[in-house]
C-alpha cells in the first residue's frame, strides 16, 4: 500500500453514523461526548494520595490453598488430640473425620521467636523481616469465588484485579514494560486471566500473562520478535495502523479501542525492553545459584529483574491449575511444592535487600484460603492423610515496603478452624497493601455505571499493627 493513499484514505461511512448524526442523533452524540469528559475527568488518576514506603509489590500466590496449620500456624492442641473427634468442627466442602497432627515439625526462628515448619526453613530465616497474619478469612470453601475475592476483592461480581488497580493508582515507571505482569509456569491457574482482569478500568491496565516454565524469550512472550519484518518497517506499519485508529476513534466513544492502540505501541517497544529484561544469562553466577535453577528460581529472579525496571506489580503464581490443592497425602505433596519456592522467596528476600529494594517492595505470600485442621476422608470413611479447604481462618504474611517485620498479628483456635483474635478480611489485606503504597483505599475509586466502585467495595480497614 502506497504512503500516500494510506494518508487519503478514510474510514468507510456507514449508515448507523449517518443516523447518528442525523435529528437527534446529533445531539445524542454531543451529550455523549461531554459526558464521555465528564467521566475521563473524574476517573483520572491522580497518582498517591500520601508518601508511601512501598513502590512495588511482588506476590506469591500458592494457588490451591496451602495449609496454614503446616506452614505458619502451629497448633500443638492437634498432636495432643491426634485421632480424636474434636468438638468444634465447621462445615466445609468435604467429609472430615479427627483432629490431624501437622507432619512437620515447627521451630521458632530469629529475634522474634516467631515459629514455622520446617517446610519453609529457608524462608524462615528471614522471619524478622515478615509479619505472618494468622486471622485471615474468606467467605466460601471454593476456589473459584475465593480466587476472585482474593484477587479482585468480590468473589461474585466481575471486578478489576488488585494490580489492575494499583496500575490505575499510580501508573507505570517504565513505559516499555507492562505494569502488570503474571507468570505462571505451565499455563494458567483456576479462573484464568480473570484473575488479573482489568473489568470495567480501562484495558490497559490488566495483567500480562508470562509462561515462565520456558527459558527461551520467543516462547516466555509469543510473538516478541517479527519473523520477517525489521524494526522499521514494523514502525512505518505501526503508525499507519495508528492513524486509521484515531480516525475510527474520532467517530466513537470506545475506551476498549484506546487500550488497543496502547497495546500495539507496547508490544512493539517491548521488543527491546522485554529482551533485556528477561535475559539471565546477565546475571553472575552467584545470583543465579543463588535462586536455582528452577522454574521457581528463574521466575523469581525474572521478578526481581522486573522490579528494578519499574515494573508496578508482579505476580508469581505455582503453577497450572490449583498444586496447593492437597486433599490426600499432605506430608509428601506440601513438602515436594515448599521445597520448590522455598529458596527462591529466601533469595529474593536477601537480594531485595542487599540491593536497597526490600523497603520499598511489598513481598506477599499466600493462597485463596487455608486447609482444614481435621483429616479428609473418603466416601468410605477412610483417611485420605490431608486436608480439605479451609476459609475461616487461615495465614499469610507480608515483608518488606513499610512493614513491621518480626510480627504476628491475629490468631486462629487452638485447632485452627476459625479467626478468632483480630479477624482479618480480604478487604483489609487489600487496605492495607494499597496504604504501603500511599493509596488511601476509599480514595481509589473508579466511576462506572453511575457508581463509584473501589477494590474494598465498602469495606475494609488498614491494619496499621503490622506497618512499621
Amino acid at each position: 500500500m502506497s504512503h500516500k493513499f494510506a494518508q487519503n484514505s478514510v474510514v468507510p461511512f456507514y449508515r448507523r453514523d449517518m443516523l447518528l448524526r442525523s435529528g437527534l442523533g446529533l445531539g445524542a452524540l454531543g451529550l455523549s461526548s461531554l459526558l464521555a469528559d465528564d467521566q475521563q475527568l473524574e476517573n483520572k488518576p491522580g497518582g498517591p494520595h500520601f508518601l508511601g514506603r512501598a513502590k512495588r509489590v511482588i506476590q506469591f500466590f500458592l494457588n490451591g490453598g496451602p495449609s496454614h496449620v503446616d506452614t505458619f500456624d502451629p497448633k500443638p492442641a492437634l498432636h495432643k488430640y491426634a485421632g480424636q473427634r474434636l468438638d468444634e468442627t465447621l462445615t466445609t466442602e468435604r467429609k472430615t473425620g479427627a483432629a490431624f497432627p501437622s507432619p512437620f515439625k515447627f521451630r521458632p526462628y530469629g529475634e522474634s521467636g516467631i515459629e514455622v515448619s520446617e517446610i519453609f526453613s529457608r524462608t524462615a530465616q528471614h522471619i524478622d523481616e515478615i509479619a505472618v497474619i494468622r486471622s485471615m478469612y474468606a467467605q466460601v470453601p471454593n476456589h473459584e469465588p475465593s480466587l476472585m475475592l482474593m484477587n479482585c476483592g468480590d468473589s461474585v461480581q466481575s471486578r478489576p484485579s488488585a494490580g489492575a488497580w494499583i496500575l490505575y493508582g499510580l501508573g507505570t515507571e517504565n513505559q516499555n514494560l507492562p505494569g502488570f505482569i503474571a507468570m505462571c509456569p505451565g499455563g494458567l491457574p483456576i479462573k484464568d486471566t480473570e484473575n488479573w482482569q482489568s473489568a470495567f478500568l480501562p484495558g490497559a491496565y490488566q495483567g500480562t500473562h508470562i509462561d515462565s516454565q520456558h527459558t527461551q524469550l520467543s516462547r516466555l512472550i509469543e510473538n516478541i520478535e517479527h519473523p520477517q519484518i525489521s524494526g522499521p518497517d514494523q514502525r512505518r506499519q505501526l503508525e499507519l495502523l495508528g492513524r486509521w485508529n484515531r480516525q475510527h476513534e474520532r467517530q466513537r466513544i470506545d475506551a476498549r479501542l484506546e487500550a488497543r492502540i496502547q497495546s500495539y505501541e507496547l508490544a512493539f517497544r517491548m521488543q527491546t525492553e522485554a529482551s533485556e529484561a528477561f535475559d539471565l544469562s546477565r546475571e553472575t553466577k552467584r545470583v543465579r545459584e543463588l535462586y536455582g535453577d528452577s522454574v521457581h528460581g528463574r521466575q523469581t529472579l525474572i521478578a526481581r529483574r522486573l522490579a528494578e525496571r519499574g515494573v508496578r506489580y508482579i505476580q508469581l503464581w505455582h503453577g497450572a491449575g490449583q498444586p496447593w490443592d492437597n486433599h490426600d497425602n499432605i506430608a509428601d505433596n506440601h513438602r515436594k511444592l515448599a521445597q520448590q519456592i522455598d529458596q527462591p522467596i529466601s533469595a529474593l528476600l536477601s537480594d531485595l535487600k542487599s540491593r536497597g529494594m526490600l523497603d520499598e517492595t511489598l513481598v506477599v505470600w499466600g493462597g485463596e484460603f487455608g486447609r482444614t485442621p481435621t483429616v479428609e476422608l473418603t466416601g468410605a470413611g477412610e483417611s485420605k492423610l490431608g486436608r480439605d479447604h479451609n476459609h475461616y481462618g487461615f495465614s499469610v504474611w507480608l515483608a518488606g515496603g513499610g512493614i513491621k517485620g518480626g510480627t504476628v498479628y491475629g490468631a486462629t483456635d487452638e485447632f485452627g478452624f476459625r479467626a478468632t483474635e483480630n479477624p482479618t478480611s480480604v478487604h483489609d489485606l487489600h487496605a492495607t497493601m494499597l496504604h504501603t503504597l500511599g493509596l488511601d483505599h476509599k480514595r481509589l475509586t473508579y466511576r462506572y455505571s453511575g457508581r463509584d466502585f473501589r477494590l474494598t467495595d465498602v469495606h475494609g480497614n488498614v491494619i496499621h499493627d503490622v506497618l512499621a
